[in-house]
């Protein structure tokens, strides 16, 4: 298989899983917002097992910046496009009294318009081949909402509203969209936790723990692989969660 995109990849489930599909693809293209010296470390370590990587740091937002990383990322593989992997994300935890317009629209531009940005430029590539895989990053806090994470929930569900929709638009030109609703992973973004709310929270969880990164990534794989009749589905990793 040629190339897989994974959009927010420096850190988490976005690393895990590009190091993943290194095995499966012939071209790996990641980016990152932040974390540019993870990022560039990443791009070492896909490159050391065999697989070519491409790699540039910007807002996935950012229309102007994907429009200019799908470019190249074209211009150095080709326009054969087997998989992109939204991963790009931010959370705000706080009160809706204590946000402001300006952390609301950071948080949508990161976590929606960046899939709304990537799909764009993707989707007439793939669309031209007649294949493609999309799979986007939510949340059960997308179905669930979360108390004091208002913008994020709402972001997720719009997440999973546009993947459910893409996939029906797109089906009958042969490529899938899905999204992965993904429970409590032991990644940074849980890393304002203290131990007695981490311990809460695995409390509440069936499995009695967070899923691993790795375990994420594995999953996206999976799906990734799977049958192109697995389209515009919502589908859960949660450990029993929600």
């Amino acid at each position: 298989m040629n190339t897989a995109i994974i959009i927010g990849a420096s850190t988490g489930i976005g690393r895990a899983t590009a190091l993943a599909l290194a095995g499966t693809y012939n071209n790996i293209a990641i980016t990152s917002f932040r974390h540019t010296e993870e990022l560039m470390t990443l791009q070492k370590e896909i490159t050391a097992k065999g697989c070519n990587c491409f790699a540039l740091c910007g807002d996935a937002g950012d229309m102007d910046f994907m429009q200019e990383f799908i470019r190249q990322v074209v211009e150095t593989f080709g326009s054969d496009i087997g998989l992109l992997v939204n991963n790009a994300g931010i959370s705000y935890v706080g009160l809706l009294t204590d946000m402001t317009a300006a952390d609301f629209d950071r948080t949508m531009r990161s976590n929606i318009y960046s899939v709304f940005n990537s799909c764009s430029q993707v989707v007439p590539y793939m669309v031209h081949a007649h294949k493609g895989r999309i799979i986007n990053i939510s949340s059960v806090w997308g179905s669930t909402g979360a108390s004091c994470e208002v913008a994020y929930s709402a972001s997720k569900g719009a997440v999973n509203a546009f993947s459910r929709a893409l996939g029906k638009e797109l089906a009958p030109s042969g490529i899938t969209v899905n999204a992965i609703s993904f429970g409590a992973i032991d990644t940074t973004m849980n890393g304002h936790l203290s131990p007695d709310e981490r311990q809460m929270l695995e409390d509440e969880i069936p499995a009695g723990r967070m899923a691993t990164a790795t375990e994420a990534a594995a999953f996206i794989v999976h799906i990734a692989k799977c049958s192109d009749y697995l389209n515009g589905q919502v589908i859960t990793f949660d450990g029993a969660w929600q």
